[in-house]
């Protein structure tokens, strides 16, 4: 089953399998009363319905090759040929005390690495216990934090001229502070827009997340 979100301001976004793309515009076209035109652009291809409502993609692992403009009808094989190409692809999960890191093909994971690290939750008590708490999760933090920047650089590092892109998922503020890890620039530097929304990483979850990020992301906009 497709993994729906719900968009800022109404609308979904779907995620949908490589092989299934084709037929996923077919069947919105259908819904809609057919594909009133399709917009291909280097980075984003958006499909109009007769009634109104849209269905775009930001293009993953872009740009799409030329020729690019607007078309009558729905015309997205360009896309579905681009996202069906086969892609050796480096993940990141990370959360505050987990993290896993992998390399995956065509949405099957090759290699990985697993860990989790205690990190306390948040103390409401007050006065000093509260001082001495924040000091030591801040510290507990920062090894975990440090842990999962050691694993990217030990396991994708060795491989990153081999990889076709970076995925990131998890939390932002814990990505962020593995990006300023000036060993692991250049490697985020390639790190995909979309960040995957995962729970606490674990070897399945990044198996998941190995499906889900070769997967197209379609955001539908019903008419208005």
């Amino acid at each position: 089953m497709s993994k729906v979100r719900q968009l800022a301001g109404g609308g979904r976004a779907v995620e949908v399998a490589p092989g299934r793309v084709a037929g996923w515009f077919e069947r919105f076209a259908a819904s809609h009363g057919g594909a009133a035109s399709t917009l291909v652009e280097p980075r984003t291809v958006l499909v109009t319905a007769t009634d109104g409502a849209t269905a775009t993609v930001r293009v993953p692992f872009g740009p799409l090759p030329a020729p690019h403009g607007e078309h009558p009808g729905l015309v997205v094989s360009s896309l579905v040929e681009h996202v069906s190409v086969s892609r050796r692809i480096g993940l990141v999960l990370v959360r505050l005390g987990a993290h896993s890191i992998g390399v995956a093909v065509d949405g099957v994971v090759q290699t990985s690495t697993t860990d989790r690290h205690l990190v306390h939750g948040r103390n409401k008590a007050g006065g000093w216990s509260q001082q001495r708490f924040a000091r030591r999760r801040e510290g507990q933090s920062a090894r975990s934090l440090a842990s999962a920047a050691d694993a990217v650089a030990k396991a994708l590092l060795p491989v990153a001229a081999e990889l076709d892109a970076l995925v990131l998922g998890g939390d932002r503020q814990a990505l962020q502070a593995l990006r300023e890890d000036t060993r692991l620039t250049t490697l985020f530097d390639r790190a995909e827009q979309r960040v995957l929304d995962v729970p606490e990483p674990r070897r399945a979850i990044l198996d998941e997340a190995a499906k889900r990020a070769v997967a197209v992301e379609i955001e539908v906009r019903d008419p208005q």
